[in-house]
């Protein structure tokens, strides 16, 4: 009955929460996908800067860009910031002086940049409301998703799907892009969409490896799962699309 009330300590979770790199709390916590061993976003970067294996197993993580296979763990950072008071409020002061240290400044632009990143009040904010006002409109999604995790991938126009009159969708200018990995495929078909000038009726396929794929999906999922598994696909991942087949 002892053992059931007893209260747990943060140094409990020591073990968990820790980088094995820096021995101090994981900030940023990095995964690597191909043992899913944990560290630092700095740490595990500069580590790969010399050494293409992890650190602590010692597997090839890639032949010659073991950064591709890097990810963001915001949810065990929640976790760690849960944990541990006062150490959210700590990197962010840090990571505020350094970009005030290190940033360089034009016209006041860079010290503005960094008030929004922390949503401190802009120091032009004094010099006409009228402005000031504009600029918190567009700082909640100034970020556009580039602190995820990224991922590159090909968009490929698959023919020949023996349908007729089906001869709208062609090949996109520029066939590679690179975006959050938790964009899905639905935005994906959106984003064909535009390029190509479709008519918002028009239904269509996105598939990898010959499979059609959800309208749900992340990319992250499509390439931890139907890509990867595959050891003859190299990077970057390809996804080919298509109009929609009626099979009914």
């Amino acid at each position: 009955m002892a053992a059931i009330g007893r209260r747990h300590l943060v140094k409990d979770f020591n073990h968990f929460i820790t980088c094995y790199l820096c021995r101090g709390y994981l900030i940023k916590p990095t995964t690597v996908t191909e043992c899913l061993h944990t560290f630092c976003k700095s740490c595990i970067v500069q580590h790969f800067e010399d050494s293409n294996d992890c650190p602590k197993c010692g597997i090839q993580v890639h032949e010659t860009n073991p950064l591709e296979m890097l990810r963001l763990d915001n949810t065990l950072e929640e976790i760690i910031f849960k944990l541990v008071p006062g150490l959210r409020e700590k990197e962010e002061q840090q990571e505020l002086e350094f970009w005030r240290k290190n940033q360089p400044k034009e016209n006041g632009q860079a010290e503005n940049l960094i008030c929004q990143r922390f949503g401190l009040p802009d120091v032009a904010g004094d010099e006409g409301d009228g402005d000031g006002g504009g600029d918190d409109d567009d700082g909640g999604d100034g970020d556009y998703h580039r602190s995820d995790p990224q991922i590159a991938i090909c968009l490929d126009c698959l023919r020949n799907t023996g349908q007729s009159g089906e001869s709208t969708v062609s090949d996109l200018m520029k066939r590679f892009i690179r975006c959050s990995s938790r964009v899905t495929v639905g935005t994906i078909k959106k984003f064909l969409s535009l390029k190509l000038k479709l008519p918002s009726s028009y239904e269509l396929d996105v598939l990898c490896n010959g499979e059609i794929m959800g309208r749900d999906h992340t990319l992250e999922f499509i390439y931890m799962t139907r890509w990867r598994l595959h050891g003859e696909n190299t990077y970057p991942m390809v996804l080919e699309y298509r109009p929609r087949i009626d099979f009914g």
